[in-house]
């Protein structure tokens, strides 16, 4: 015999245990994302009251506003170029830890490790003294008579040590990587290398073609993690994006107009042109997904 529908579905006793998770939901996410979105479009320094200004932010944030546009820049730099060799480089590993070595589960683990402990403020603090002007990477030059320089001191160099960390923390697409792998049945393989194929083309047209959906998701996480860095920057700049505003960061920017600056409007308006951002970048690669990913197996 069918139970009675209620108003709540067929057993409203669930909701009483969704309760406390539906609270906490709209008194920690759902009323501070509204709020954001109201503010984003007002004048608010925490100190007056809230004026409307309506677009006013988002038309300063793209028309004037050179700061924005650096920071943009900057991120979109440190994701098109991190996330790629990340990935890349997370494949590389992943393929050469699937082999059959002795005691290669330890190599896992210890490879995984920096994932970590990678955005944390310790690590931070220690790539700032690997690339100092005394650091330890300017010691091993002097091995070879190379004079070294304060990496994250030049301009031109100091975003690429925040890349290089970035392609250090390749844990976990890595561990993922190594998963699909494991699905790939090795009878292909045994069955090209009788036909004649070498390394390269069961790479390319074995191993590739089956991981394409693990790429995939590999490069969404990451795309979409890579928009948030923060803490990296944060720590090695002192907060301030430095030197001239090589390492600003869109997030960090954006901490600086809501936290430092009191512009909780404007950095209201930035989060959610972030938002939008990733939401686009992330539309795109479904819509290219189309055209690479091969979910047949």
């Amino acid at each position: 015999m069918l139970k009675k529908q209620t108003l709540f579905g067929r057993d409203p006793v669930a909701y009483l245990f969704l309760l406390p998770w539906l609270i906490g939901f709209c008194t920690i996410t759902l009323i501070p994302i509204l709020s954001s979105l109201y503010l984003s479009f007002t004048s608010y320094d925490l100190m007056s009251d809230v004026q409307w200004k309506g677009l006013d932010n988002f038309a300063k944030m793209l028309t004037d506003d050179h700061r924005f546009v650096q920071s943009l820049g900057v991120t979109l730099k440190y994701v098109f170029i991190g996330v790629p060799l990340e990935i890349a480089f997370a494949l590389l590993l992943a393929m050469a830890l699937n082999k059959g070595i002795a005691g290669m589960s330890v190599y896992r683990t210890v490879y995984y490790v920096p994932s970590l402990f990678g955005g944390s403020v310790a690590i931070a603090i220690l790539w700032r003294q690997v690339f100092g002007n005394e650091g330890v990477f300017n010691r091993l030059l002097g091995l070879f008579g190379i004079e070294g320089t304060s990496w994250i001191g030049e301009p031109s160099t100091a975003l690429y040590t925040l890349i290089v960390l970035k392609v250090w923390q390749f844990g976990s697409p890595m561990i993922i990587f190594l998963a699909g792998l494991r699905q790939i049945p090795g009878e292909m393989y045994e069955a090209a290398s009788i036909d004649g194929a070498g390394a390269f083309s069961r790479f390319f047209r074995i191993t590739v073609p089956m991981l394409t959906p693990i790429i995939f998701f590999n490069v969404v996480m990451q795309f979409i993690s890579s928009f948030q860095a923060f803490t990296p920057a944060f720590i090695i700049s002192n907060g301030s994006g430095g030197p001239i505003d090589s390492t600003l960061f869109y997030t960090l920017y954006l901490y600086e107009q809501g936290f430092v600056n009191f512009k909780m409007g404007y950095a209201s308006a930035m989060a959610w042109f972030l938002l939008f951002m990733i939401a686009s970048m992330t539309a795109l690669l479904f819509l290219s997904a189309k055209k690479w990913v091969n979910y047949d197996r």
